[in-house]
C-alpha cells in the first residue's frame, strides 16, 4: 500500500489547493488556489516543496489524520492552530515526521481562518486543466471535484530527502491592519459621499463569506445617479463590488469572472491574505493607495515568497538553543559581586 493520510475526523472546510488554475478566465473559470498565498508557500517551503505544490487548506477547521503505508513529513502554517502528535503538543511553522500509524490532530484556529498542511512531495491527486486546486462550484480538481471529508485517504508522493526538521518564524495575520485598495475601475459611478463612506467607515465580515467572496456588513455606500447596474465586465481577485444594497462584496479565489455591479475599488494582491484571514464579525477598514505603490508591494510580496527558503532554519533542541544563547557570558561570581 502506498503512503497516504487517512482523515479520521474533520469539522469545518478542507480542500486541496495548489498555485491555481491559470489561463482559463476567458472561459469563465477563475484560478482558485490558496486564500493566503504567503502561509501556503511557507508550509510548502518547510517540507522542501515548490511554493505552488498541492497542500491541504483548512478553513476554520479541526482535523485528525493518521499516516498509513509509510511516514510523511508535514508542516502547518497560517492561522494559529494547536497541533498534537500522538496526543503530545508540537509547534506549528515547523516540519516534523508523522510515522506510519501515528496520528496528527490540528485544532480549530484560535484566530484567523486559513491554515495549510503541506506534505513533502505534495499530494499527487489527478490534475484537471493543469491544476490540482479545487474549484468547488465548477467541481474541478481536489478529490474528484469535491472538498475533503471524514474517511478520505489523501495520497502522498515519495518525500524529498530532508533529514532535519526545519522551522520559520510565524507569519503575522495582520488582523488590525487596513486593507489597501486601488480605487476603480468604476469609482466614478458612486456618489462622492459613497466614496467617503467606503474609505472612512468600518465594515465587518458577514456570515455570507466563503472562497468566492466576503460580503461585508456596515454603512450603505451610495451609488451615483446611474444606479448600480452596469454592463457585465471582468473581475479580478480583490474586486470590490457594490450591489444595490450598498454593502460591498470582496471577490476572492473562487469568484465569478464577470459581474454587473460597479466595482468601487480593487484590493491589492499583497493584502488579499489580510482580508481572507478575517473572521465573520471582525472589522475591515479600507485605505486607498496608488497603482505605483500597489505594484511595489506586489513585487515585495513575490520576493518574500521566493526568498522563504533563506528564512528557514533547523529546529533546535533545548540544549542547542541554550548553548546558542550563550547564557554563561552573563554569569557573575556571587562571592565577589558588589552590592
Amino acid at each position: 500500500m502506498s503512503a497516504r493520510l487517512h482523515i479520521t475526523r474533520l469539522t469545518g472546510a478542507a480542500s486541496l489547493q495548489d498555485g491555481g488554475r491559470r489561463g482559463y478566465l476567458r472561459f469563465g473559470l477563475s484560478a482558485s488556489g490558496p486564500m493566503d498565498p504567503l502561509a501556503f508557500a511557507a508550509a510548502n517551503g518547510l517540507v522542501g516543496n515548490p511554493a505552488d505544490a498541492a497542500a491541504l487548506e483548512l478553513g476554520l477547521a479541526a482535523v485528525r489524520l493518521r499516516a498509513e503505508g509509510g511516514a510523511a513529513r508535514l508542516a502547518l502554517a497560517g492561522a494559529p492552530s494547536g497541533l498534537r502528535l500522538d496526543g503530545e503538543p508540537i509547534a506549528a511553522h515547523r516540519s516534523f515526521l508523522l510515522r506510519e500509524g501515528s496520528e496528527l490532530t490540528v485544532e480549530r484556529p484560535r484566530e484567523g481562518v486559513f491554515a495549510y498542511l503541506a506534505a513533502a512531495g505534495g499530494f499527487p491527486v489527478p490534475a484537471v486543466m493543469g491544476s490540482r486546486a479545487l474549484h468547488q462550484r465548477a467541481a474541478l480538481g481536489g478529490l474528484g471535484g469535491r472538498t475533503c471529508r471524514e474517511g478520505d485517504r489523501l495520497p502522498l508522493s515519495a518525500p524529498p530527502a530532508i533529514e532535519a526538521d526545519r522551522c520559520v518564524d510565524p507569519i503575522p495575520l495582520e488582523r488590525e491592519a487596513p486593507i489597501r485598495v486601488v480605487l476603480g475601475p468604476q469609482d466614478d459611478l458612486f456618489a462622492p459621499a459613497g466614496r467617503v463612506t467606503f474609505l472612512s467607515e468600518p465594515f465587518t465580515v458577514s456570515n455570507r463569506a466563503d472562497r468566492m467572496g466576503y460580503q461585508l456588513d456596515g454603512p450603505e455606500i451610495a451609488h451615483g445617479p446611474g444606479g448600480f447596474n452596469i454592463v457585465s465586465d471582468a473581475t479580478v481577485a480583490g474586486s470590490v463590488q457594490v450591489p444595490g444594497s450598498g454593502r460591498p462584496i470582496v471577490l476572492l479565489a473562487d469568484r465569478q469572472t464577470t459581474g454587473g455591479y460597479p466595482k468601487i475599488a480593487t484590493v491589492i494582491s499583497a493584502d488579499l491574505r489580510r482580508i481572507a484571514q478575517r473572521r465573520p464579525g471582525e472589522a475591515v477598514r479600507f485605505e486607498a493607495i496608488d497603482l505605483a505603490a500597489a505594484t511595489r508591494l506586489a513585487r515585495a510580496r513575490a520576493s518574500l515568497i521566493a526568498g522563504l527558503a533563506d528564512r528557514l532554519r533547523p529546529v533546535e533542541g533545548e540544549a542547542e538553543r541554550l548553548m546558542r544563547a550563550n547564557l554563561a557570558g552573563a554569569a557573575v561570581d556571587a562571592l565577589h559581586a558588589e552590592d
